[in-house]
């Protein structure tokens, strides 16, 4: 899932998500103890999925909505009048 597509989703959303990506990990996991996986990758990229989600949901917490921009964590107002 790319970052873009994370942001997208609202934060009931992305915590089901993040739920669904933690048992798919649970369940490659198995697989690969029980030698039944068939890709190795996928284990890597549903980590990847899980920390960007993660990550996104931390970014949330930490900025109000609306008080600051996500990319530079600047003050909108002064982002607005900067561009100006």
């Amino acid at each position: 899932m790319k970052p873009a597509e994370i942001r997208a989703l609202s934060d009931t959303e992305l915590l089901n998500e993040l739920e669904n990506a933690v048992q798919k990990l649970f369940n490659l996991r198995l697989q690969r103890t029980t030698q039944n996986l068939e890709s190795t990758a996928e284990l890597g990229n549903t980590r990847r999925d899980i920390g960007r989600m993660r990550t996104i949901l931390a970014e949330r917490q930490r900025s109000p909505a609306g008080k600051s921009s996500p990319v530079t964590g600047a003050p909108a107002e002064e982002k607005e009048t900067a561009e100006q």
